[in-house]
């Protein structure tokens, strides 16, 4: 029997070139991107980054190098058979999303310390263990409005593993409804919505945000400036008269390109970090 075999793009980049280099292979089908430096496990280039892109295919690998700069050296690459599936297990360790909030995999034990509520994960197929500075940007805006979130319903638009979604309930929000056009997202988010005993609370499907007919006092979208901008008007129809508005998954030079497609929502905050920055909007008042 052949063993499976997956392409991947290779890119080297300078560190200040890392985030940029990452969104440009995301907008060209990339299905996830892995950050090598001086201080991952696998090491790049000393002075370098190495960012590897996984692709469906090797027609989409390829027609995404084509489109690459040179200067950031784009190779092909093939991981073959599936053992390496579950590698990344191996570096899934316990940690504080923000403040109160620790996040765990299943398979890492942790006692909550006083205080602390701990949230199950298990990523799967869906993009959110909560490492990334997107999500932990909207986790810290969560944190920021608690207040504001008690009692209330949310709407978590890309839900992917549905850590934000899970982390607005134990904020105590009252409900979520969490969408994803990625059907295996939506069964992530139920599976661990249930791991968390919070199944009740949250109804996850793959309705199209501008399917919804609903809008929420409190709305939140960790995906990608270049899906952002398009879906700005469907997003705004969700979010209540002076409801708030969370983005994130923009890089910060993109701030400005993202604010312009959301004219009449104000701007209440714009945490960085990294090359990272979450928009906190309000909606007009009705």
């Amino acid at each position: 029997m052949t063993e499976p075999r997956y392409p991947y793009v290779w890119l080297s980049v300078t560190e200040d070139l890392s985030d940029e280099a990452s969104a440009a292979l995301f907008e060209l089908g990339a299905l996830g991107v892995e950050e090598r430096d001086a201080t991952t496990l696998i090491k790049s280039e000393a002075g370098k980054v190495t960012l590897v892109a996984s692709f469906e295919d090797h027609a989409s690998a390829e027609a995404a190098i084509a489109e690459l700069p040179d200067a950031w050296s784009p190779t092909l690459h093939e991981v073959v058979g599936d053992a390496w599936r579950d590698e990344w297990k191996k570096y899934f360790k316990p940690f504080a999303v923000c403040k109160g909030i620790v996040v765990r995999p299943p398979w890492e034990p942790y006692e909550a310390k006083s205080g602390e509520r701990v949230l199950e994960l298990e990523p799967g197929r869906a993009f959110g263990t909560g490492l990334h500075e997107t999500t932990s940007l909207v986790a810290g805006e969560l944190a920021r409005v608690c207040a504001e979130l008690a009692d209330k319903p949310v709407l978590d638009v890309g839900c992917g593993s549905g850590i934000l979604a899970l982390i607005a309930l134990v904020q105590g929000a009252s409900t979520a409804r969490a969408i994803d056009v990625d059907p295996d997202a939506a069964a992530v988010t139920r599976e661990n919505a249930a791991r968390n005993g919070l199944s009740e609370r949250v109804r996850t499907d793959t309705t199209p945000v501008h399917q919804i007919d609903s809008q929420y006092p409190v709305v939140l979208a960790n995906i990608e400036a270049h899906v952002l901008i398009p879906l700005a008007v469907p997003i705004m129809a969700t979010v209540s008269p002076a409801g708030l508005l969370v983005l994130s998954g923009i890089l910060v030079p993109q701030k400005e390109q993202v604010l312009a497609a959301y004219p009449t929502f104000k701007l209440e905050a714009a945490p960085e970090r990294g090359e990272w920055i979450a928009l906190s909007l309000r909606a007009p008042n009705g």
